[in-house]
C-alpha cells in the first residue's frame, strides 16, 4: 500500500496541533494570586467548537493572562472598575495556534495608559476554514455582548470601553457595538476583514454607528482586507496596499501571505511605543495624496489632523465626526513606521512641450529619501510628496536630478532651468513654502546638490 504523502503531512500537522493542557485561572483565594493562564490551541481538524475564554491584563502583571469566568468571577478578579477598558478580538486562526501579536499589543496599551485589557481568545471557534470561522462571529459577538454586560452592571461606564478588533475581529467588534445600540467609547480595526464582508450590508459589518468613535486602519485592502471606508476615519496607510517592506514575491510564502495584512497591528503597536506622530491627511484618493493635492487637515477636521494611537478621538477636535472620511499617509518599511511628508515643487522656467521628470532625495547624516516629480507637458510646475524619516529641519542636503525622455527619434534638451521649493506637512495658511533663493540650472541625468537651510524650531 503507497502511503499519500498529503495524508501524512496532514496526521503530522494534526500531531504538532494537539492541544496543550491549559492551565486553569482559579485565584488562590488565601494568597490572592491567581495563576497565568494562556491561550488556548486549537486542532484544525477537530471541528469549530466555540470555547471562548476572558483573560484580563492588568499594569501590575502585563505579561499573566487571568482567566475570567464570566459568572461570578469579575467580582473576584484584578478588574478594577474605575479603570477603562480595551478588548482585544483577534481574527481567523487558520492553524489554530495563539496570535504572535497578542503580548507585544498588551505591553504596548499598558505602557501608554493604567487600564483594564481584557483579550478575548477565541482561537477554537476563528480555526480550520474561513467561511466556518464567519459563520461563528454573530455567536461570538453575542457572547462578549454579554460579559460586556456584565461590566455594565458593576457599573463600568459603556464610554470606557474600547474594543480593538483584528481582520475578522473587526467586524465581531462592530457587531458587539451593534448590540449595544452603538453607544460603547470606541472601535478601532486593525485592517477589518475584506472577503465576505466587502459586499455586506452596514449592519452584517463594521460601520460609523457601531460606536461613539469608529476608526480604521487599511493595508492589505487588495487581498485579505476591506476596500470600503467602514469608519469614521479610515486611515489607508501607502494606499491601502503592498506596504513597504513587505516581499513582493512568495520567497517567504507565509510572510509574503500574511504580511501586508498584519501591518496595521505592528503599525498600532508601533504608534503606542513610540513617539513620533503617525498622521493621516483627508484626501479623496491615493494619487491626489502622493501628487500634493492634500496638505492639510482644515476640511473636514479644522485643521486638527487624525493621529494612529490612544488619542481621544483620534487626536481630531471636532464635537461631531462626519462619516467615513477616508485619510492617507506613507509610513517607512519598518518600525517605527512614521515618517515626515513634506510638499517638493520644482518651477520651471518656461514650459516645455513635452513631460518634465526630475529625482528629489533628501539627506540627513544618516538617511536617504527620494521621491520623483512629473512636471505635465506644456505646464510650469510639477509637484509631489516626499516621506522622509528624520523631520525637515535636520535634512541637510536636496539632490537634484533632471532625467530626459530621450527616445528613438527625439533627443530631449540636455539641462532644465527653475525653482525649487519644499514645505513641511500639514501645510497651511501660516506655514508657506520656502524655496531656493536662486535658479537651478540641471544637467541631464547629473545628480546637483544643495544645502537646505531649514531651522529647527
Amino acid at each position: 500500500m503507497v502511503e499519500d504523502p498529503k495524508r501524512k503531512l496532514l496526521i503530522v500537522l494534526a500531531v504538532l496541533l494537539l492541544p496543550r493542557p491549559v492551565q486553569t485561572g482559579n485565584t488562590d483565594r488565601l494568597s490572592g494570586h491567581h495563576h497565568c493562564t494562556d491561550f488556548q490551541t486549537a486542532n484544525f481538524l477537530r471541528g469549530s467548537k466555540l470555547k471562548v475564554q476572558f483573560l484580563l491584563f492588568t499594569s501590575s502583571s502585563p505579561s499573566c493572562g487571568e482567566l475570567i469566568s464570566a459568572d461570578d468571577g469579575i467580582k473576584n478578579c484584578s478588574f478594577n472598575s474605575s479603570l477603562k477598558t480595551k478588548i482585544i478580538i483577534h481574527g481567523f486562526r487558520a492553524l489554530g495556534t495563539k496570535p504572535s501579536w497578542i503580548e507585544g499589543l498588551v505591553q504596548a496599551i499598558l505602557h501608554t495608559s493604567q487600564v483594564n485589557v481584557i483579550a478575548v481568545d477565541w482561537v477554537y471557534g476563528s480555526t480550520g476554514a474561513y467561511p466556518s470561522a464567519v459563520e461563528n462571529v454573530t455567536q461570538l459577538a453575542l457572547t462578549i455582548s454579554q460579559f460586556i454586560s456584565k461590566l455594565l452592571a458593576l457599573g463600568v461606564s459603556g464610554t470606557s470601553i474600547h474594543i480593538i478588533g483584528v481582520s475578522l475581529g473587526a467586524h465581531v467588534g462592530g457587531l458587539v457595538g451593534h448590540f449595544h445600540g452603538g453607544r460603547l467609547g470606541r472601535i478601532t480595526a486593525l485592517d477589518p476583514a475584506g472577503p465576505k464582508y466587502t459586499r455586506a450590508s452596514p449592519e452584517e459589518r463594521l460601520d460609523p454607528g457601531d460606536a461613539l468613535f469608529v476608526e480604521a486602519i487599511h493595508t492589505d485592502a487588495d487581498n485579505f482586507g476591506i476596500r470600503i471606508p467602514v469608519g469614521h476615519i479610515d486611515y489607508f496607510v501607502n494606499g491601502g496596499k503592498d506596504q513597504p517592506g513587505c516581499p513582493r514575491f512568495i520567497s517567504a510564502v507565509y510572510n509574503f501571505l500574511i504580511c501586508d495584512h498584519m501591518r496595521a497591528v505592528h503599525l498600532y503597536i508601533s504608534a503606542l511605543n513610540h513617539a513620533c506622530p503617525i498622521l493621516g491627511f483627508p484626501c479623496a484618493n491615493h494619487q491626489d495624496f502622493l501628487n500634493g493635492h492634500c496638505l492639510d487637515c482644515a476640511e473636514p477636521f479644522l485643521s486638527s489632523c487624525p493621529r494612529i494611537g490612544l488619542l481621544e478621538q483620534a487626536g481630531v477636535n471636532m464635537s461631531r465626526l462626519p462619516q467615513e472620511v477616508k485619510v492617507f499617509l506613507m509610513t517607512s518599511p519598518s518600525a517605527p513606521f512614521c515618517v515626515y511628508h513634506s510638499l517638493v515643487e520644482f518651477h520651471l522656467q518656461k514650459k516645455r512641450n513635452r513631460v518634465t521628470s526630475i529625482e528629489i532625495s533628501f539627506s540627513s547624516n544618516s538617511t536617504k529619501d527620494t521621491a520623483k516629480i512629473t512636471i505635465p507637458k506644456d505646464q510650469e510646475t510639477g509637484k509631489q510628496l516626499l516621506a522622509h524619516q528624520v523631520p525637515l529641519c535636520q535634512i541637510t542636503r536636496v539632490t537634484l536630478k533632471y532625467i530626459p525622455k530621450n527616445n528613438f527619434w527625439s533627443k530631449d534638451e540636455p539641462c532644465v532651468v527653475g525653482k525649487f521649493c519644499v514645505a513641511p506637512l500639514p501645510l497651511n495658511s501660516s506655514r508657506t513654502m520656502s524655496c531656493l533663493p536662486w535658479s537651478l540650472t540641471l544637467p541631464s541625468k547629473t545628480d546637483i546638490s544643495y544645502e537646505l537651510p531649514t531651522a529647527c524650531a
